[in-house]
């Protein structure tokens, strides 16, 4: 079994990768494989319309060539998938909507490549648009017939210079529940779907 994280942040290591990490803590644990791919610094270009994907129907975007191919290749593959973002003006990075509408509009081209694959969102703040940028991630989840993994309260983090996500105790744990969500879900349903 593995899951992949897709940090949306342009900041590789802050906040956002913490805590991803912490919801990969009893992931691991529980031998699932996490795999974290950041965003930061690489080339995202965001959908062109071509309608490619949909003609060639082999599960990748036509439209544009740049890292965005490898992660959407990545989630294809996974068991389990996280999208995680900062939030920027009250909602997600442009690199992770992009990553966003690609993956999802091959998916809807391909036979719906991510349907009842366990997925969450993970957002982190400093004081607002949190609930907003996690919707938009969810949004993917739920178009995509996937199944949203939550925990004890919603996915947040929060946290403004970089490392002081850390200093957010109740978020870190509810990373980690929702870790244990996860893993616990993906132990029931194997490789069902």
């Amino acid at each position: 079994m593995k899951v992949v994280a897709v940090n949306g942040s342009p900041r590789k290591d802050g906040n956002t990768a913490m805590m991803v990490e912490a919801a990969f803590e009893p992931m691991r644990a529980a031998g699932i494989e996490c795999e974290l791919i950041s965003l930061a610094g690489e080339t995202v270009g965001g959908c062109t319309a071509c309608m490619r994907c949909r003609k060639e129907a082999d599960r990748r975007c036509h439209g544009r060539d740049d890292f965005g191919n490898g992660v959407i290749e990545a989630l294809d593959a996974a068991d389990g998938i996280l999208l995680a973002s900062p939030v920027y003006f009250a909602d997600i990075t442009s690199e992770l909507k992009a990553i966003i509408d690609r993956a999802g509009y091959v998916a809807r081209g391909n036979s719906g490549m991510f349907v009842r694959t366990p997925g969450s969102a993970i957002v982190v703040h400093r004081r607002a648009g949190a609930i907003h940028a996690l919707d938009s991630i969810n949004h993917f989840f739920l178009i995509n017939q996937m199944i949203v993994v939550g925990s004890s309260y919603w996915n947040l983090g929060v946290g403004g210079p970089k490392g002081t996500v850390a200093e957010d105790e109740e978020g870190l744990r509810t990373m980690r529940t929702l870790g244990e969500n996860m893993a616990w879900l993906l132990g029931k349903i194997g490789n069902e779907r």
